[in-house]
């Protein structure tokens, strides 16, 4: 396959890469299953390498526990999954590998996310958090 090649729009059953990062489509239900299944494979590892370098480490851990609560209402969750996805996505707009620079995009995304949907973060989605890093920083 070249690097040219791209899949046909059949395997992500129509949904395109461009159509995971347009915001006005973060509540089709395709682009959340596709969100959702790369947080699923990218999150725990991503936030494993990064939790002691990135200061908003317990909103991203906050706003997981928060997607993957049955209580969380769908629209909320969609837009959890579409800005943790951009978080795990290994490209974006300020690459993660710059110095102090790397994470600011994230950083932005998840602060204006949690602007929007901020109120249905519980207090168990935010003890959860502080746990997994008390427990992160334990093991170091």
């Amino acid at each position: 396959m070249s690097a040219d090649a791209k899949p046909s729009p059949d395997v992500n059953g129509g949904v395109t890469p461009d159509d995971v990062l347009d915001p006005r489509k973060a509540l089709v239900p395709a682009t959340v299953r596709v969100n959702e299944q790369r947080v699923s494979r990218g999150f725990w590892p991503k936030m494993r390498k990064v939790a002691s370098k990135v200061p908003f480490a317990a909103d991203a851990l906050s706003l997981w526990w928060c997607a993957r609560d049955p209580e969380t209402p769908t629209a909320a969750k969609g837009m959890m999954f579409a800005a943790l996805a951009y978080f795990v996505l290994p490209t974006d707009a300020i690459p993660d590998v710059l110095p102090a620079l790397g994470f600011t995009d994230d950083a932005a995304v998840i602060a204006a996310l949690l602007a929007i949907v901020g109120k249905n973060l519980k207090a168990r989605h935010k003890d959860a958090a502080q746990a997994f890093l008390a427990k992160l920083s334990k093991d170091d």
